[in-house]
């Protein structure tokens, strides 16, 4: 009996550490969302690792954070009020804007592309 009470207990401070995580993201996403003129995302299982959430501002500005797991990341875009994408795909793609940076990084990853010094 006493194990079970102990059990309880581990997954009470659990699941309010959960909370306390969902809530800092929501308020993370409400940040960007309010720099941005409003965000969309979309959620990545990252499998152990936990999820990413994707978010991509009105303006077309881009960036993500990480969730220890896919309720939790769940739960903080709810609270945030955004919208979620199942899938990445062209449309929502196509709403991110890159810059010149991203442009050097991603060349600058195939062999013989420009370097990352900008």
């Amino acid at each position: 009996m006493a194990e079970t009470a102990e059990t309880q207990q581990a997954d009470g401070r659990q699941a309010a550490r959960a909370e306390r995580r969902a809530a800092r993201l929501a308020k993370q996403i409400g940040a960007f969302a309010k720099a941005h003129g409003g965000a969309e995302g979309q959620l990545a299982y990252l499998g152990q690792m936990g999820t990413r959430i994707v978010l991509v501002g009105e303006d077309g500005g881009w960036g993500d954070l990480v969730a220890p797991s896919y309720a939790v990341a769940e739960s903080a875009a709810q609270r945030s009020g955004i919208t979620l994408h199942d899938e990445f795909d062209g449309e929502f793609a196509a709403k991110v804007h890159t810059g010149p940076y991203e442009w050097t990084r991603m060349a600058g990853i195939q062999v013989g592309g420009p370097s990352n010094k900008a």
